[in-house]
């Protein structure tokens, strides 16, 4: 079976097996040496001026980026599940909350961005999606934040990249808080979130909040190559080596360079099926495709052509399916997702199978559009 849903995403093997070496103390100069690797190859990827690892799901650095980075009002896009999370976890923490609100296919703008800041100035902090993946949708995260420091440097811009980082370049010279997951790009198993912060955002941070979550706690200790509590001693030696990988196939530029060609490949050839893609600003990460049949579609991938799939959450259940094309896939692998959904057309009566959706696939990644 194929799995191509966005998150979790497929553990390469060699990452597996650098995870099934021994286990190791976390409180010894052989792990440290290893978390040494982990957080500067994670500064490099992240870009950020600190990075923080945490055991816990993505909601977890979330929760730890609003209660450190918000003192007073929390302004959060609410275009899917993610950015609704933001909002419930001001509430939680009795935060004052301003929410921008979206359908799940349109992203935020600059302009309503600064005019709720300029309606609410007790707002210290925003909170937003690069890639919000209950839809699929890219937010002009970078511009947004630009406009915003330029207005405001004060306000904290906390950017959630679960389903950006390892995906696409991201310009986070105006971002304080920078938010990843082991799950996604890093082609990891679910458990450790990653924190790049920005030096205003550790400045504000100050003395931290909470005990487990607690940022300074964090910050402190990892700048000395362990951790306040238990580390993801497994996850993090994962960190290591999937980035090592990376490395090793060209780079982050050649992964962005690929996973756009898979992105842009993908979308055009379901288009040329007369399927229609959901958002209106697609992000790289994944293929959403809104569809009367989006189940009856994905049962096909799944049961006959071997491959999985994810559907839509809430009122898009039943209404979307959504393709990954986070971390290090086989052009072959994404040829024949795409084969697979024609073939389940084909199925269903919607058109002949004839191949157009494999051929344009293979056309547009390959670049041979260039030389036709």
């Amino acid at each position: 079976m194929l799995l191509f849903t966005p998150g979790p995403t497929p553990v390469p093997e060699s990452v597996r097996q650098a995870m099934a070496t021994p286990t190791l103390h976390h409180r010894t100069p052989e792990f440290e040496a290893i978390f040494a690797q982990a957080r500067k190859r994670l500064l490099d990827l992240m870009q950020t001026d600190e990075v923080v690892m945490i055991a816990s799901s993505g909601t977890g650095a979330m929760e730890a980026a609003v209660t450190h980075l918000c003192h007073d009002t929390l302004l959060n896009i609410n275009a899917g599940k993610f950015g609704e999370r933001f909002g419930l976890i001001a509430e939680a923490h009795d935060l004052g909350h301003v929410e921008i609100r979206h359908e799940w296919d349109t992203p935020a703008t600059v302009e309503e961005v600064l005019h709720a800041l300029r309606a609410h100035p007790a707002i210290d902090a925003i909170a937003i999606q690069i890639s919000e993946s209950a839809g699929g949708l890219r937010h002009p995260v970078e511009a947004i934040a630009a406009a915003v420091k330029a207005e405001r440097p004060d306000v904290m811009l906390i950017a959630d990249g679960i389903t950006a980082v390892g995906v696409e370049p991201i310009d986070v010279t105006h971002i304080d808080a920078l938010i990843s997951g082991s799950q996604k790009a890093l082609m990891l198993p679910p458990g450790l979130s990653i924190l790049g912060l920005s030096d205003a955002a550790v400045e504000k941070i100050g003395a931290g909040k909470g005990y487990y979550f607690n940022l300074a706690t964090e910050i402190k200790k990892q700048r000395q190559n362990t951790t306040a509590y238990t580390a993801a001693t497994t996850l993090v030696i994962g960190v290591v080596r999937i980035l090592e990988m990376i490395e090793e196939e060209g780079g982050v530029a050649a992964l962005y360079d690929r996973t756009a060609r898979r992105a842009r490949a993908t979308r055009q050839a379901l288009e040329s099926l007369g399927l229609h893609c959901y958002p209106h600003t697609p992000a790289p990460s994944m293929t959403t495709i809104d569809d009367p049949d989006a189940t009856a579609i994905r049962t096909a991938l799944k049961e006959h052509y071997g491959v999985n799939v994810a559907g839509g959450q809430d009122h898009l259940k039943g209404a979307i399916f959504r393709i990954n094309h986070m971390g290090l896939i086989a052009p072959h692998e994404a040829a024949w997702v795409v084969n697979a959904v024609e073939l389940a057309l084909d199925g269903l009566g919607r058109r002949p199978y004839d191949g157009t959706a494999n051929r344009l696939f293979n056309t547009i990644y390959y670049g041979l559009e260039r030389a036709q």
